[in-house]
């Protein structure tokens, strides 16, 4: 597959800062909120937008992982799941649940982690928050915060590579 840079570092970490700006801003209590990144790429950024929010407001929000695979609708399509962590600090139920991936497109991975998080408990609310958002949804679902907007073919593939990867950090496109 060819892949090419669309955000080099800069651009990402931009991107990650207008993320965690939008959410301070709407954000009242941080120590309300849970930051919950779905395995595998929100995780990362869950952590880097949790943070920058502690040093705008000096409060920090939890941060959570998901995993999703056992609840995905397509799960008797793949291969044997790898199966990642799921891990909160604190109950789900009564706070605001804000779950961070690194790309939405078809809004099935967001399904999933709302159908996951809801066996754990109530949220007062659930938000989403992207940091690439490549349009081709096949659900209503749309970010409540976003870092950028791509448009892409539906054949092509976005992949956000983080640092100690073995190509430089950046948002790549790739091509068959």
């Amino acid at each position: 597959m060819e892949a090419r840079l669309v955000l080099d570092r800069a651009g990402v970490d931009g991107a990650v800062t207008q993320l965690a700006k939008q959410l301070g801003q709407r954000c009242a209590a941080p120590d309300q909120v849970l930051l919950v990144g779905v395995q595998q790429g929100g995780v990362h950024l869950a952590g880097r937008l949790a943070e920058l929010i502690e040093k705008a407001t000096e409060q920090a929000p939890r941060v959570g992982t998901l995993d999703v695979s056992m609840h995905r609708d397509d799960l008797h399509q793949r291969a044997t799941p790898v199966v990642y962590p799921t891990a909160f600090p604190v109950d789900v139920s009564q706070r605001t649940v804000v779950l961070v991936d690194d790309v939405i497109c078809s809004g099935r991975t967001v399904r999933a982690a709302i159908d996951a998080i809801l066996h754990f408990g109530r949220p007062r609310r659930i938000e989403l928050a992207v940091l690439v958002d490549r349009g081709h949804r096949e659900l209503p679902i749309q970010p409540d915060y976003t870092g950028s907007v791509l448009k892409t073919k539906p054949e092509e593939r976005v992949n956000v590579v983080t640092a100690g990867a073995d190509r430089a950090e950046g948002v790549y496109i790739e091509s068959p």
